[in-house]
């Protein structure tokens, strides 16, 4: 990220504490990963999805002693806290905001306790939970390591818009396709198993600034995707797999590729990258 080991403050991840004996028979039910195996000290990735599929808010499953934190995004803890509340029933759950600071960490593990490998891809880094206070990069520095790499973020899917396939969340270790049901389940299984995904997030490189969130990216005269976010030089973007392949591609009449990250299997395009296990 910037060498061994930078760590960043993330200002833009909150977390809630989740305990109470149901704890875990009430987030399997929920989230897209397995609740009922993760041990304390773990981390998981996954996210919680409308009825119909969609992404509602991502989630970094922390397991502990005796429940779990959710990391999720911190501009949308209130409402995730509000629907969870919701789901809760008479389940004996307890479900409160933890104000905790979120860490991450690139280069070696930073010493101590707390700190986590980042359950999404290795080469993001540390996630860091309970660890003490300390800063030596920027929340900035992060995102284009994270661009970098061509990994997704909360800026990209927004909020029920976008399907975790398309997310790339089954590439990233964010579903469990063999745990039992959870929210969305049915239409996220249904994609997988017929290989029906046409578009993915991926990184966008181009010269100059970055275009602004929802630019057209051309495949000629044919629309192959939009932009998403991004900084100077990168993107992520939102693109059809059957327009890209070969294609010379255009966002705001400069010319702009599409780069396949090292995580992501072959072929780039069609149903044998939305068929992938990840």
């Amino acid at each position: 990220m910037l060498g061994p080991p930078v760590i960043v403050k993330l200002a833009s991840r909150a977390l809630i504490a989740i305990g109470g004996e149901d704890w875990r028979g009430f987030l399997q039910g929920l989230l897209t990963q397995d609740v009922e195996t993760i041990a304390p000290g773990e981390a998981r990735f996954g996210a919680l999805l409308t009825p119909q599929g969609r992404l509602l808010y991502d989630l970094f499953i922390v397991a502990r002693a005796d429940g779990c934190w959710l990391d999720c995004a911190a501009e949308r803890r209130a409402a995730l806290l509000q629907r969870l509340t919701i789901y809760r029933l008479r389940a004996k759950v307890t479900i409160a905001a933890d104000d905790s600071p979120v860490f991450a960490a690139g280069g070696d593990r930073p010493e101590g306790e707390g700190w986590l490998l980042d359950p999404r891809l290795p080469a993001l880094g540390w996630r860091g939970y309970g660890v003490a206070e300390t800063q030596a990069g920027s929340e900035a520095d992060y995102e284009r390591h994270r661009l970098s790499l061509g990994v997704p973020g909360p800026a990209d899917w927004g909020e029920d818009s976008a399907y975790p396939l398309e997310a790339d969340f089954d590439l990233l270790n964010g579903v469990d396709f063999r745990k039992g049901c959870f929210v969305g389940q049915e239409t996220t299984s249904r994609m997988k198993r017929r290989g029906t995904i046409k578009s993915r997030m991926l990184p966008l490189d181009f010269e100059g600034p970055a275009p602004e969130a929802g630019a057209e990216i051309l495949a000629g005269t044919l629309r192959a995707g939009e932009v998403l976010s991004g900084l100077g030089g990168r993107a992520m973007a939102l693109v059809r797999l059957d327009r890209i392949e070969g294609a010379a591609l255009t966002v705001d009449g400069r010319a702009c590729a599409v780069v396949r990250p090292d995580w992501l299997p072959s072929p780039l395009a069609g149903e044998g990258v939305a068929a992938g296990d990840g």
